[in-house]
């Protein structure tokens, strides 16, 4: 596989690099930020070679590409959109406010809830309430 024409297709395919919010990877994934949803066309990144699977959630737009591919396909790819290739700490912060800013507001106001709620009920689950 060229990591790096996945990675050049991958952004005309996004709506190029002005479309890119932000960029991050876990260790199957390739999650973005995307500005405007409608310039991706997810057919053509699904038939990609490498991409197992594309589909947004929770403000994020998701590229599943599996363990160790998706980090050669992200060393090529954040040069090319002009994100930092994950060694400055706050990337990965500014990502998930990114994110949260493209959740519409009944979806915030959900992850609210969960967490200010999920520590209170395991603390009663481990206390046999």
């Amino acid at each position: 596989m060229n990591y790096n024409e996945v990675a050049k297709q991958l952004t005309s395919l996004l709506g190029g690099k002005e479309n890119i919010v932000s960029a991050t990877h876990c260790a199957t994934r390739l999650r973005l930020v995307i500005e405007d949803e409608s310039q991706i066309d997810t057919e053509a990144i699904e038939e990609l070679e490498g991409v197992k699977g594309a589909f947004s959630s929770s403000g994020q737009f998701q590229i599943i590409f599996g363990t160790g591919t998706v980090n050669k396909v992200f060393t090529h790819f954040a040069p090319l959109v002009g994100v930092s290739t994950g060694e400055d700490e706050e990337k990965p912060a500014s990502h998930g406010d990114a994110a949260k800013r493209k959740m519409n507001p009944l979806a915030r106001f959900a992850r609210t809830l969960s967490n200010i709620f999920v520590p209170i009920i395991l603390q009663l689950s481990q206390l046999g309430c």
